[in-house]
Order: C-alpha cells, then structure tokens, then sequence
C-alpha cells in the first residue's frame, strides 16, 4: 500500500509569477531521458498523462466511458495512474486521476476505475516491463480499420513508422472485462508498440506518456490514411528497406517524445488547470 502523502508534493512546470510555460524542449546533443528523484519523475508523469487524456479529448477519441491511458508508477512499477471512469477527457487535472495496483485496487483516489482498463492495462505492463505507459480508445478510424484485421501498409511516411512494428489481436470475444483477456492482448501485443484490435479499436505503449500517447494519433492517422488511400486504388507502398529506415526514424522513442512537445506546451499554456 502507498502512503497517500507520498504524491503531496507538486513540482509546477509553470512559472505561476510570470504565468509563462518553461520550454522542456531539449537543447541539441542533450540526453532524452534524465535521472529525477522518484517524487519529481512520479509528478512529470501524471502530468503528462494529464495532457495527453486532454488532447484525446480536444481529439475526439471520447465515447462514453471509453478510453483509458495508463502511467506505470516509478517506485512501485507493478502500479500505475490511470483516469477514472465516467470523467470526461476534456476536463482531467492531475489530482483526478486514480492510483491502481496489479489486482486493480484503487490505492490513490476517490473516483471508480475502468474495469476494462484494469483487464487491459495490468497484463500488458505486466508483460511489457519497457512500458511507462499504455493507450487505448474508441477511436473512429482506429475501429473502421480494425474490422479489417489487415496490417497498416507503408504507404507514407507517417504510416511506416509502423512497419514491421504492429501485430493484430484477431480474438475479438466482446467487452474485456478479465485479466486473461487482458493477457492474450498482451500476448498478441508481444514487443511491438502496437497492437490492433479486431473490431475494436488500438491500443498503443511507448517507454513514456508522451510516446504512448503520440503513437496512437499518429496509429489513428495512418488508418484515416489507409481507408481513404483504398478508395483511390493502386497505391504503390515503400520498398521493405525503405519502409524499415523510415520506422527506425519516425517510430523511436525519441521520435515520440518530441512529437508530442508541442502539444504538451500547448496545453499548459491554454488549459493549466489541468496541473491542478
């Protein structure tokens, strides 16, 4: 069990005197990843999860109760963050969201969670211990696409970064709603950064929110992509090589962590009570 004062501390990316946002743009050369002290790199995370729900909000992606994503906790990794259920994208702060261990017990939080993000998410960072975090909504094209159970093609550069580098869950049973569904999603999920869901929608994982998050507008975009390249016909995808250096490119994790930077500078300018 976690103390609840454990996450009191609230370090602010915001100078509040002068209501201007720090850059955490990284100089060239500067390492991505930087060692912080464990209550600082919990904050960075639940911050980030915060903007990225918002933006998924600002995006569409909500459905009801649908949709979760998820931040492993950094001193207890076999628990993670996640936003409660029935609380709309848009207006997620960080005090709102929920602190869950493996057996889906609410230990930070006054809120109920999503049964099915507790089936999905507990299995695969269990079987992703490289993943910070997970994402999964009812997204529009991401569900269109996946009826089609078909692999996204490297028909543009923005598709290719999922070269090689997607699988497909084909064993689509109704609502997950039990960890061994959840596990075959990891299963099927294996060491790719994204899986497809068979009439269902994506789900996406990166070694940070920001990657996770990023990866799976960029998935959904590459569906778009995909659906309106059929209705044109003869389209000619990247030779294999091609297609492979254009993932190692646009897939990494830095990749990620940049592309989402300007969202997340975005946000905390126009929404910063969303830090809250």
């Amino acid at each position: 069990m976690i103390d609840a004062t454990s996450t009191a501390a609230r370090i602010r990316p915001v100078d509040r005197a002068g209501s201007r946002p720090i850059p955490t743009i990284l100089p060239r050369g500067q390492a991505l990843q930087t060692q912080r002290p464990v209550e600082e790199e919990r904050l960075y995370r639940k911050q980030r999860l915060a903007v990225a729900l918002r933006l998924f909000g600002r995006a569409g992606f909500g459905l009801g109760a649908s949709g979760h994503i998820t931040a492993r906790d950094p001193e207890h990794p076999d628990c993670f963050w996640v936003n409660p259920l029935c609380l709309p994208f848009s207006r997620i702060r960080v005090s709102d969201l929920l602190l869950v261990d493996e057996k889906g017990r609410v230990l930070e939080g006054d809120r109920i969670v999503n049964e099915a993000a507790v089936a999905i998410h507990v299995e695969v960072h269990r079987a992703r211990p490289d993943a910070v975090a997970a994402a999964h909504a009812h997204s529009f094209y991401g569900k269109v696409w996946s009826a089609a159970r078909r692999p996204i093609e490297p028909i543009c550069q923005d598709s290719a970064m999922f070269y090689d580098d997607h699988a497909i869950f084909n064993e689509y049973t109704g609502v997950v709603s039990s960890f061994s569904e959840g596990r075959m999603i990891a299963d099927a999920l294996g060491d790719r950064s994204t899986v497809l869901l068979a009439n269902h929608g994506h789900l996406t994982v990166g070694g940070s929110v920001e990657t996770a998050a990023w990866r799976f507008l960029a998935f959904e975009e590459a569906c778009r992509v995909q659906l309106l390249a059929g209705q044109v016909g003869g389209m000619i995808p990247m030779s294999h090589e091609i297609a492979i250096k254009a993932q190692r490119m646009g897939g990494s994790e830095a990749a990620g962590r940049y592309s989402f930077e300007p969202y997340w500078l975005e946000f905390i300018e126009q929404e910063p009570d969303l830090l809250d």
